[in-house]
């Protein structure tokens, strides 16, 4: 083919670039004929694409796929782990451990629809009761994340956060973070109690705040499967929850 040298010979009356008049593109619609050069738009084959659409759980259903979707990325993660009880005599209850996490990449080509769980969060303890688990969550039987642990009640001696539940089943499996530790009997005057009975942090972000002393209450985690904070015996309030856990479908053609 002869390089075209004049604006004439390369676009037509429409002002369009005219396919034969450029050098090393093939006649062919075909990918595959292409040598050198750069192949327009038009001439690449339908069906190629990345990510198409997503679906996204925060309680349990089902997951059906929609037309010309063949690969699924899921990201799973289980509910956060509530906060521990205060106990009583100036005791502080410990924070409840995050939901692990499991990402997977799924050929769903010859799938349907798949089952979907989420896991509740946990309850926070009142007075001398522990924190509630978190509870699991699934896609189907191709990956699942445990919930995180309750954080103890503060009159128990070791006052530790809940550990953080685990993903299983994925290409990349993460632990959750754990509760931050609570005291027991441990008097703090009329200081703050920062940096005690924090909720651990999930994939998605930070767990519950601990109460501080008398005039902060603790709050529930701040992100899908994070870890409620725990409260102060002079807060007096029970503690909080944990947070829901999440699955999330990424539909790829």
């Amino acid at each position: 083919m002869t390089r075209a040298r004049d604006i004439a010979n390369l676009v037509d009356a429409n002002g369009d670039i005219v396919a034969g008049a450029l050098d090393n593109v093939p006649a062919s619609n075909d990918a595959s004929a292409l040598t050198t050069g750069t192949l327009p738009s038009a001439r690449l084959p339908s069906g190629i694409g990345g990510l198409k659409s997503q679906q996204v759980f925060t309680s349990s259903g089902t997951w059906t796929k929609p037309a010309g979707i063949n690969t699924v990325k899921v990201i799973v993660t289980g509910g956060g782990g509530g906060g521990g009880g205060h106990g009583a005599n100036d005791d502080m209850g410990a924070g409840g451990g995050a939901g692990g996490t499991a990402i997977e990449i799924i050929d769903v080509s010859s799938v349907s629809s798949v089952t979907v769980t989420v896991g509740a969060g946990g309850g926070g303890g009142s007075g001398g009761n522990n924190g509630s688990n978190g509870g699991t969550s699934s896609f189907g039987s191709y990956a699942s994340a445990t919930g995180g642990n309750g954080g103890r009640q503060g009159n128990i001696g070791d006052v530790y956060g809940g550990a953080g539940g685990s993903g299983t089943g994925g290409d990349i499996n993460i632990t959750g973070g754990a509760g931050g530790n609570g005291w027991d009997n441990f008097n703090v005057s009329n200081t703050y109690a920062s940096g005690f009975g924090h909720g651990g942090s999930s994939y998605w972000g930070g767990g519950g705040r601990g109460s501080a002393y008398t005039n902060i209450a603790p709050s529930s985690g701040r992100a899908y499967g994070s870890g409620g904070g725990a409260s102060h015996s002079r807060y007096g309030s029970a503690s909080a929850a944990g947070q829901v856990g999440i699955v999330v479908v990424e539909e790829y053609s």
